[in-house]
Formats: structure tokens, sequence, C-alpha cells
């Protein structure tokens, strides 16, 4: 992680946009760190604004939250993504006239309203890049995509930001300042301190232990390989011992929900619960009321948010090893990690924390603490930081720039004057 110094007062004075290209009709990750560096800058009394796309004409979050172009769904490498486009490119110019800001701030890169926006740019052009792509199946397909994205990178970002060292792999060739600053998490909303939830979906404390899952019900997101494993534990403890001590608890809704419903059906799998999407100040209740926290995500994670979430509330995690997941879940976490689709060790992995209590709360204890290295003061500090190495950068360039001009222009005219004076 980059240093923390105090920015200097001509960045800590600028006027900030944050671009998300994933709609906000959701919930996501990408949301959660926007809204997150978005709440840090104006805690500090810096000028921030966010800009999204709508996906539903009923949408409006204050006016802080400028709604710009529309967004469709789609599935995407096993994941749910967006496809932007805004219909109307005077929005964004008179929105960029209006707000006059000084950086703009890219979250994720959609190929068509990037270069909408990045046409109209004056200002500071930063890019978070959160996406996995090295091993997309479609990207390898069309690799043209990827191709027109480092183009556009390449045309008008002055830095770029990975939320992990794999997101900047991509971006090889790019000659300005880049740098790793992770995910970030508000430790005041999530923490030990937040109340549990007084709900029979949770078994009592005593005696009783609770895997929680939450996530996207989607390929990508590996719940089936839960649902693999918890079935190993039914068998191997005894499905009465599973039916009065052990749950499984799934928060969260997806296209292969059905699937995963019937699955736990048809292997007869006991106290197994959905309760469906859940965002807001009731998430980190669900953390509390956990005993441990699983995620079986199987590929294309860059960081693993809800690690860290479960970390903050002081919950061991057990996960597979997918390459985001590692840089989370270093040291001491390692050992809970388990080879991508792999169940059965990932079965192994969670008997150990059924079976200790006291090693769950020393796995707790542990991750709580790696958590405080993710707290918004801290991101936002490298954030900004950022943004002034790049700010210089970019007046170095251009300074550079104009000399050599003037350098080319004055042997240029002075060349043309000799050739009048040749002798004829």
């Amino acid at each position: 992680m980059a240093s923390a110094k105090f920015p200097d007062k001509i960045i800590k004075n600028m006027r900030i946009g944050l671009i998300s290209f994933h709609s906000f009709y959701q919930p996501g990750g990408v949301k959660r760190h926007v809204l997150g560096l978005y709440k840090e800058f104006k805690r500090r009394g810096i000028y921030s604004k966010i800009i999204a796309p709508r996906r539903n004409w009923r949408e409006d979050y204050g006016s802080d939250v400028i709604l710009l172009g529309t967004s469709f769904p789609i599935t995407f490498d096993g994941s749910q993504s967006d496809f932007d486009i805004n219909f109307n490119p005077l929005a964004i110019e008179m929105a960029l006239k209006k707000e006059k800001f000084d950086i703009l701030h890219f979250h994720n890169c959609g190929l068509f309203s990037s270069l909408q926006i990045l046409e109209r740019s004056q200002a500071l052009n930063i890019l978070t890049f959160h996406a996995n792509i090295e091993k997309s199946e479609f990207l390898k397909r069309f690799p043209i995509f990827l191709y027109l994205l480092t183009k556009i990178v390449q045309w008008k970002i002055d830095g770029i930001i990975g939320v992990a060292p794999l997101n900047l792999k991509v971006f090889k060739d790019f000659k300005s300042p880049k740098a790793v600053i992770p995910n970030g998490i508000d430790l005041e909303e999530f923490n030990p301190r937040v109340p549990k939830l007084k709900s029979p979906t949770f078994l009592p404390k005593k005696g009783g232990v609770n895997i929680l899952f939450v996530g996207r019900i989607e390929k990508r997101k590996g719940l089936i390989y839960l649902l693999k494993a918890y079935k190993i534990l039914q068998k191997k403890l005894g499905g009465g011992w599973v039916s009065s001590n052990l749950r499984l608890i799934i928060v969260g809704e997806g296209e292969l929900k059905e699937d995963c419903q019937k699955y736990v059906k048809e292997n007869d799998l006991n106290e197994v619960y959905f309760e469906g999407q859940i965002t807001g100040p009731k998430l980190p209740s669900y953390y509390n009321s956990c005993d441990i926290f699983c995620s079986p995500a199987i590929f294309g994670e860059s960081f693993g948010l809800v690690l860290v979430e479960a970390m903050a509330c002081g919950k061991p995690v057990v996960a597979f090893a997918n390459e985001g997941y590692q840089q989370v879940l270093k040291g001491k976490g390692k050992q809970f990690l388990a080879k991508p689709r792999d169940y059965k060790t990932l079965a192994k992995k969670l008997e150990i924390l059924i079976k200790n209590k006291k090693l769950r709360k020393e796995m707790g204890e542990w991750g709580l603490k790696e958590a405080k290295k993710y707290s918004w003061p801290k991101i936002a500090d490298q954030v900004l930081n950022f943004y002034q190495l790049c700010r210089k950068y970019k007046q170095k360039k251009q300074k550079k720039s104009f000399s050599l001009d003037k350098i080319i222009k004055k042997m240029y005219t002075k060349n043309i004057l000799n050739w009048l004076k040749w002798p004829k």
C-alpha cells in the first residue's frame, strides 16, 4: 500500500466526479466502493459527486448522484454486468460544463460510454480497474475489445489504479502512473458491535454453528460448491446433528437460485435458508449473527470485499483460493483456502472450524486486525496521494511536450530562413 501523507491543498480543493459504469439499481462491489470513497471525501469536505447509468426510470439517489446514460444488464463470463450507452451526448456535455470537475475518476471502463465522456473531458482522468479479465473466455474469443480498452486508456487516462496487482497486468504498456490501492471498508458500518439479528433463522449461539454466504447466486460465485460441501458435512456429522447444531444461511439473488434450491431439495439438505437480497444496515447484522463466513467464488475475483466485511465483524473466513482472495487471505488466513471447485477440501476446512470454537475466535481476531488495514480513511489517503502524483506527472509531461514543440518550431523556422538565404 502507498504511504499516507496529507495531500496538498490544490487536490483537496478540487471538484471530483466519481464515475461508475455499473448500475446502482442492484448491489455490487463496485457500487459499494464508489459510495464508500464518496462518503469519505464528503466527510473531509472535498466536493464530489457520483455519475452512474440509469437502469430503471424510477431511480433517484439525490442531487449528489447524476444519472447519465442507460444500463442494460448482460451476462459476462459467468457474472452479471452492464452495457452502458448514452443516447443523449448533450446531457454529458451539459453535466460536465455545469460541474466543472477537476478530476474524473472512472471505475471500470465501458467502451462506448467511456469514449463519450472522455471525448468531452478536460479534467485529470483517473481509472480504477476492478475487473479481473485475465482469464476471460469472452476476451480470448474477441480480443478486439481488449485492444480497444488499452487504446482508450492510452489516449486520455492520466493514471490507473488496480484494486489488486492482477488488475494492472493488462496495462503493462501504460507509461503514466499506476498503483495498487485495494477496496475500502466502513468500519463504523461493519464491526463486532453491530447488534445481532433476533431471528429464528440463526441457531442460538450456545452449541449452534451458523455458516453464512453473501453474494450473487451465479456461476462465478460458486454457491453450488458450498452446497456440495454442506452435503458432505451433513452426511459426516449426521443428519440429526446438523438439524440441531448447524445451519447454512444464504444471502443473495441470482439466475441460479432455483437450481440451487432444487439441489437442496433433491439432496435432502437440512437447515438451509435462502434469505434473498439483503442490503443496507441489516447486512452487517447478518455477518455478526454467523459463526463462519464462506465464499466459494471460483474465478474472476479481483479482491474480495465480502471477505473483508466478514473479517471486520470478527468472523473466521473459509473460501476458494482464486487469485483475488489470495491477496486478502495471506499469512494465517491462507490455511482456510481451498482450490477452486474442490468442495471436498472446502468441507474439511469448514469442519475444522465447526468443531473448534477456540480456533474460530482466534481466526476472527486475526481477521478483525487485518480488516483495519482497509479502513476508508487509509484508502482515501492513498487515492488522494495518487491524484496528486498524476497531476504533477501530467504537468511535467505537458511542460516537456511544450518545450519540445518549441524547439522543433525554432529549428523548422531556422531551416526555412536558411533556405531562403541560400545563394542562387
